[in-house]
C-alpha cells in the first residue's frame, strides 16, 4: 500500500508510543494487539485522508489518543472482511447453528 510506504519513516521512531499503547489495551484486557495492529488501523483509517508530509508530532499523537472503541470497531470490521465462510454451504450454516 502506497500510503504506508510514507509514514514507514515514522515507524521505528514512534515503537516506544506504540508499546506504551500496547500496554494500555493489555492493561484494559485486550492482549492480543500488536504493534502492527495499531499501525495498521493508523495507515488505513486515521491518516487515510492524510497528505504525506505528516509530522512526526502528529504520529504520536494518532498513536496516544487511541481510542480503545474505534480500534476495536476497526478490527470488528477487518474481521468481517476477512470472513471465510459463506452460508450457501449447508454444513456451515449448521455449524453456525450449533
Amino acid at each position: 500500500m502506497e500510503i504506508s510506504q510514507d509514514h514507514e519513516r515514522f515507524y521505528e521512531t514512534v515503537r516506544p508510543a506504540l508499546q506504551s499503547k500496547i500496554e494500555e489495551l493489555s492493561f484494559l484486557g485486550y492482549e492480543s494487539v500488536s504493534e502492527k495492529d495499531i499501525w495498521d488501523f493508523l495507515v488505513k483509517k486515521k491518516w487515510k485522508r492524510k497528505n504525506s508530509d505528516l509530522k512526526l508530532f502528529e504520529v504520536v499523537q494518532s498513536i496516544l489518543s487511541l481510542k480503545v472503541g474505534e480500534f476495536m470497531n476497526y478490527k470488528t470490521v477487518e474481521a468481517f472482511k476477512e470472513a471465510s465462510f459463506s452460508l450457501d454451504n449447508e454444513e456451515e450454516r449448521l455449524e453456525l447453528l450449533k
